[in-house]
């Protein structure tokens, strides 16, 4: 299916590893909310969007990514800040995650989550069959 045939969520698509059972469950215990935001999902191994990227595999599954309407890309952890800024409960984390220091140590936590998540998959037998 390609993009264009895809609908245009009003906030953009949540794009996660389908491959890997950590981001399947992060991004099922967080669906609910995320729909009524106005997100939508989509594995970031689907046609569309390696077409839209045009990024090696590796590169590409490296972070989490959102898609904006307007094309706009954010990757890793300011996709987390992006989506934080438009919860009102989540947004003191936001301000804090962008203060000196705070910013430092989000990004930080997330490139380590992230590049550790196969092995928390493993570890906690978190399965990647259980699909969004």
């Amino acid at each position: 299916m390609s993009k264009s045939a895809l609908h245009v969520p009003k906030q953009g698509w949540l794009l996660y590893d389908d491959s890997c059972g950590f981001c399947i469950g992060a991004m099922g215990f967080g669906k609910p909310l995320l729909l009524k935001l106005g997100y939508d999902f989509a594995p970031l191994q689907s046609d569309w969007v390696r077409d839209h990227f045009k990024m090696s595999k590796s590169e590409l599954l490296n972070d989490v990514r959102l898609l904006l309407p307007d094309g706009t890309n954010l990757a890793g952890a300011y996709v987390y800040r992006h989506i934080m800024k438009g919860i009102w409960w989540a947004y003191p984390v936001y301000l804090l995650s962008c203060m000196p220091g705070f910013r430092q140590l989000f990004d930080l936590s997330y490139r380590v989550i992230a590049s550790n998540r196969q092995l928390v998959s493993r570890a906690c037998t978190l399965s990647a069959t259980k699909k969004l």
